[in-house]
Parts: C-alpha cells; sequence; structure tokens
C-alpha cells in the first residue's frame, strides 16, 4: 500500500471530522426527544407491579448518547439501532401490553451534561439501554446502583464492574488488549524481548487497556512502550516519533478513531511500518474513504467482542436489511449490532419481569440477573449472573475491508487467550 504523508494525515482527519459532523447533524432531531413524566404511575388492573418509567400503556427507557462528541457516528447508529428495536417491539404488540418510548440525550461526551440528562431521565425511566462514555457512568455509578436502574454502558472499562444495575456487556477493555497482545505473539512474530508501543486516553477507558496490555507484556517477556493523549489530541507525530525511537515492533491503539487515523498515516509516513491493533472504539468504516484509509487496510486489526455487521447469518443479514430500510444509505458499523443487542437485552428483562409481574427496577434488575446465556449471532455469548467480572472473555479480530458491509471482516474469530482465562480482571 502507498504511504501517507503528515499533510494528507491531516487531510485525512479534516474528512473526518466533516463526516462526523454530517452523521450528528442527521441525528440532531433526537437529541432532546420523549419524556413524559409518568414515574411510579400506577399500572392499571393487570396484576403487575410497576415503578418509574412504567405505566398502564408505556415503558420508558432513555438513551443517553455521544451525537456532536468524538463518537457522534458510533452514537448514531446505536440510537437508531435502538429505535429501531424498539419500533418493531412495539408493532408486534409491545411488552406486557405497554409499548415503549425512548427518551434520547446527547451529552456530547461530556461528562457534566452527562449528570445533567441522567438527573433529568432518570426519575421517568425504567432502563437505560445505552450510556455511552466511561468517564461519564463512572461518575454516575453510585447513583445508578443506588436507583437500581438496569444500565447497559456503550464501555468497557473495569472500573464499571461492580454495580448490580451497570451490565458490562462482552469482554472489559483490557481482556480485549490481552487477546489482542496473544494474537500479535502467535500471528505477527512479536517475541520476548520485544517492545510493543500503546496509545492510549487518559481516563478510565486508556486506563484499563493499558492494565491488559501491561500485564499480558510481564507474562510474556515484552515490554510496554506507553504514550497517553487527552480525547481532544488530533495529531499522532510526537507520539509515533517516540514509538519508532523506542523500536516498537507493534502498537496497541486504545483512542477514537480521529487519533487512529493520524497514528496509522503518520506511522506509515515516518517509515514505522508495524502492525496495529485497536480496541473496539479505536475504529470506523468512515476511515476507509479517506487518505488513511490505505494505511487502516494494510496492517491495521481491531478485537470485539461483538459480531461485526458483515457477519453471514440469518439474524444479523435481517438486522442489516431493516436497518437499511428504516435509515437508507446511513453507514453500516459496529454501532448497530451493538445497539440492538443492548435492546434486547433490556427487553428480555423486560418480558421475564412481566412473566413475575413485577415491572418495578427491583424486579427487571433481578429478571436481566438470571440470564447466563445470552448472545450467539450479535456476539460471543454472555452471562449475567455475575456482575464483578466481564460477562465474556472472548474476543474477535477484524480487520478492515472496503468492500465489506461494516467496513471490517472477520480475521480470526472469537476465543480466549490462555492469558485472558486466568486474568484476575480488576472491579470497580
Amino acid at each position: 500500500m502507498g504511504k501517507i504523508g503528515t499533510r494528507a494525515g491531516v487531510a485525512a482527519l479534516a474528512l473526518l471530522s466533516l463526516a462526523v459532523a454530517a452523521s450528528a447533524a442527521g441525528c440532531a432531531s433526537g437529541k432532546a426527544t420523549g419524556g413524559g413524566d409518568d414515574a411510579g404511575a400506577a399500572a392499571g388492573g393487570d396484576g403487575v407491579k410497576t415503578g418509574p418509567g412504567v405505566s398502564a400503556t408505556t415503558i420508558t427507557v432513555s438513551a443517553l448518547t455521544d451525537l456532536t462528541g468524538p463518537y457522534a457516528s458510533f452514537g448514531k447508529s446505536l440510537t437508531q439501532a435502538q429505535q429501531l428495536y424498539f419500533d418493531q417491539v412495539n408493532a408486534a404488540g409491545g411488552v406486557c401490553g405497554r409499548k415503549y418510548e425512548l427518551i434520547v440525550r446527547d451529552h456530547g461526551y461530556d461528562t457534566q451534561k452527562a449528570v445533567a440528562a441522567y438527573t433529568e431521565v432518570a426519575p421517568k425511566s425504567a432502563a437505560i439501554p445505552q450510556f455511552i462514555g466511561s468517564p461519564m457512568i463512572t461518575a454516575l455509578k453510585q447513583r445508578i446502583d443506588g436507583d437500581k436502574l438496569l444500565t447497559i454502558p456503550m464501555a468497557w472499562a473495569t472500573t464499571l464492574l461492580g454495580s448490580r444495575a451497570i451490565q458490562v456487556t462482552g469482554t472489559t477493555y483490557d481482556v480485549d488488549m490481552i487477546n489482542a497482545v496473544e494474537f500479535l505473539v502467535k500471528e505477527k512474530g512479536i517475541t520476548s524481548g520485544d517492545k510493543i508501543g500503546h496509545l492510549y486516553f487518559e481516563g478510565d477507558y486508556g486506563e484499563s487497556s493499558l492494565n491488559g496490555s501491561k500485564y499480558a507484556a510481564d507474562k510474556l517477556g515484552l515490554e510496554v512502550v506507553e504514550q497517553k493523549i487527552k480525547a481532544t489530541d488530533q495529531d499522532m507525530s510526537a507520539q509515533v516519533a517516540a514509538f519508532k525511537a523506542a523500536g516498537v515492533k507493534a502498537v496497541l491503539v486504545s483512542v477514537g478513531p480521529r487519533q487512529t487515523a493520524s497514528l496509522v498515516g503518520v506511522s506509515l509516513a515516518k517509515g514505522m511500518d508495524v502492525p496495529f491493533v485497536g480496541s473496539n472504539s479505536a475504529y470506523s468504516p468512515q476511515l476507509l474513504p479517506t487518505p488513511a484509509g490505505p494505511a487502516l487496510l494494510k496492517d491495521f486489526y481491531y478485537v470485539s467482542a461483538g459480531t461485526p455487521v458483515s457477519a453471514q447469518n440469518p439474524s444479523m443479514q435481517r438486522l442489516v436489511a431493516d436497518y437499511q430500510a428504516k435509515y437508507p444509505g446511513e453507514t453500516l458499523d459496529s454501532g448497530v449490532p451493538t445497539g440492538w443487542s443492548a435492546a434486547m437485552i433490556v427487553d428480555e428483562a423486560m418480558k421475564k419481569a412481566c412473566e413475575a409481574k413485577d415491572l418495578t427496577r427491583e424486579g427487571v434488575l433481578t429478571a436481566h440477573r438470571t440470564q447466563s446465556g445470552f448472545g450467539g449471532d450479535f456476539g460471543t455469548p454472555m452471562d449475567f449472573t455475575f456482575f464483578d467480572k466481564p460477562a465474556s472473555r472472548s474476543s474477535y479480530v477484524l480487520k478492515p475491508d472496503k468492500a465489506a458491509l461494516g467496513g471490517a471482516v472477520v480475521l480470526r474469530e472469537a476465543e480466549v487467550s490462555e492469558l485472558a482465562k486466568d486474568y484476575p480482571v480488576p472491579v470497580g
């Protein structure tokens, strides 16, 4: 593949910024929707106990998302997929004789705004099927737990473990990085004594990822060269220079898509031709049409417990067809199956709670925590009966592919590395 110069890397970031801005603008009308306050309303004569967010006719759920910040494209896909899911359930008659209403609030990846949004919607919500951002959820963790409000984070830091109300799905960032290092050793020739770089965001996401890479490196005789950045940093030239000077043989990537684009583009332009393996939040298919695309296609991979959109199974193909029908021309990325499956997790809990005639928050949580084998077509099987360790330790290795739906294909099927099996995951 051709090399990409610094000027082209800047152009890539500019193009990506435009794409994300356009994506967020397309969903602007969803920034503040829904929200009839029927918290604690009586359920009527059906004998079902109810709590906040549940009336005789409605179950209100909320999405605290990012439509204007660094994960705007991901947030848009998540939200649209969840709206599609709840629309389909409603069209089929709803659950427990009630229809879903989805409230959407955009916090723009700002903790203060996220706290304000939660304060507004929590009293009128029966569950939160989407909450983007480890820092935001960490700031609210005690409140969410105290509120007994089933919440599905779109974040996978270990700081979010340990709460009965917060369901971290799939693998945590550290487990993914352990599986990523094992992939580099098995498939990319990394051996004991080698140095590997790790570019990561400050905060829970990056620190959790770094815990995994350092654990694996220590076990395998590798040295981790760390480069920590802020989410607002855009140009990775200084970080590439540091990695190159250290002589790293590979780089782990736990940042956002914009930083990934700069990292791989500048690296190849500077002659640092090494494999890159990203966390699941590091890649977006919107990067492929930019000048960073060739560098990503050359030797970039990412790890995730989620099945890619390109998977050839009937459930995924049906979701893709339905999504394209409802949102023609919209980008298909990992947010689509991730959002859909999170909505399904909440819906399954509501159905089980309905069977027990208890749609209080305690009833919904109790129902949710009985699920021990959720997953399959949209990700690795997950066990929700505990909350002090990841629901799964199995990661796919995915590779960008311009011709594939969602811009990625499975390079290696989901598996648990030997190191990840015995890794003592920190909690909280």
